[in-house]
């Protein structure tokens, strides 16, 4: 089960606003998608926010492109940025890159840019999501929230010594 970014804003408006400030903190970010032999293949990636919806663009061709056409799974890490601060914590989104292809589609996208920030050519996929994630440090215990569709954010409190596993109802 997959939603769009604006149903799992509308569901968690908070972490949702959390999780888009980490990852509008940097530009870019880590895309992992599936080679034709499964094996992973990790790379660079700017996502884009736009009309509630996390857009995935990239250049014709591109290795990335192609394996999404494949096997539309991905994940995507939000820069951790520098230094070992965790500002913001950890975030990943997972879920299937729907190929855009409609005319209209690319127009919308296109129509939240500045001018001559569109390339003319390029695939453009739109995210549905599968899983959130969120990793922060909150001493002694790391803390992870977790959404998933069509069921509440859960957090879950771990105690770094000795694993000790506490979850929040």
């Amino acid at each position: 089960m997959t939603e769009s970014w604006a149903a799992f804003r509308a569901a968690e408006p908070e972490f949702a606003d959390l999780v888009r400030a980490r990852f509008g903190a940097f530009q870019h970010h880590v895309l992992a998608t599936l080679r034709p032999d499964g094996s992973p293949r990790l790379t660079g990636l700017e996502g884009d926010f736009r009309g509630d919806e996390l857009w995935l663009g990239m250049m014709i061709g591109s290795r990335k492109a192609l394996d999404l056409r494949r096997d539309p799974r991905f994940s995507m890490y939000a820069n951790p940025g520098t230094g070992t601060g965790m500002s913001g914590g950890d975030v990943r989104v997972s879920g299937r890159a729907v190929e855009v292809t409609a005319p209209e589609e690319f127009a919308r996208y296109a129509s939240g840019a500045a001018e001559g920030e569109v390339p003319e050519r390029f695939h453009l996929f739109r995210a549905e999501l599968s899983e959130v994630v969120r990793i922060t440090i909150e001493d002694p215990y790391i803390v992870f929230q977790v959404w998933h569709p069509g069921r509440p954010l859960r957090t879950i409190r771990r105690l770094d010594e000795d694993s000790t596993v506490h979850e929040d109802e």
